[in-house]
């Protein structure tokens, strides 16, 4: 299949989605939990997660347009300037997958789908009990994406949790112990595995690759 810019543009609408949304490969599948003013937590799934930097530590997520749909996890983040980040993992994916489903203001996705909320460390946001991976943030910037009105948030690592087991002595997480997932497209969950692992890569210790 080969696909112009203005095949694209004349594709149907939902095609058109899942296949651009699927053509960019597997990305990270996290959970992230706020709460509102009201103090009502609130619980979505993400697809956008994406390392910033390590000194500081930063993390990024994108957030769709927020003019015409309630947008709570976003309203939260304003109002509290905190959040987590939660890995799925591979037996979590169902009700994970239906966080996304927009529930009643006043409804929290924890209590909806079965999971349990954790407070840790003092941290205003709810983390995921289930999930071994938490990650707590603090909003840092906001960044406007003007040619499709979406918007990164981007926010401070203030606190991480890791299980001993699943963590390395040089810091490499592993991420196929902990049984997490990617996705694919909207909704297509994928285990992950890991393949290889190799040292930095420096020119003059570059392999023959016959």
């Amino acid at each position: 299949m080969y696909l112009s810019k203005q095949d694209i543009l004349e594709t149907s609408k939902i095609k058109r989605l899942n296949i651009i949304n699927s053509v960019s490969g597997i990305k990270p599948a996290n959970l992230i939990g706020t709460m509102s003013k009201h103090g009502i937590s609130n619980l979505a799934i993400f697809s956008s997660v994406v390392h910033l930097g390590s000194n500081p530590a930063l993390l990024g997520f994108i957030l769709r347009p927020q003019q015409k749909v309630r947008r709570d996890t976003y309203n939260n983040i304003m109002y509290n300037q905190c959040y987590t980040i939660n890995h799925i993992h591979t037996n979590h994916t169902h009700q994970a997958h239906y966080t996304s489903a927009k529930f009643g203001d006043g409804v929290s996705e924890f209590s909806e789908c079965r999971f349990d909320e954790e407070f840790l460390m003092g941290f205003e946001a709810p983390y995921v009990k289930q999930c071994s991976i938490k990650i707590g943030l603090k909003l840092v910037e906001t960044l406007p994406i003007k040619s499709n009105n979406c918007m990164m948030i981007i926010g401070s690592v203030e606190h991480l949790f890791i299980p001993d087991e699943l963590i390395s002595d040089e810091g490499y997480v592993d991420l196929d112990q902990n049984n997490g997932v990617g996705i694919g497209g909207l909704n297509t969950y994928y285990k992950l595995e890991k393949v290889a692992q190799y040292p930095y890569a420096r020119v003059n210790e570059l392999p023959d690759f016959k």
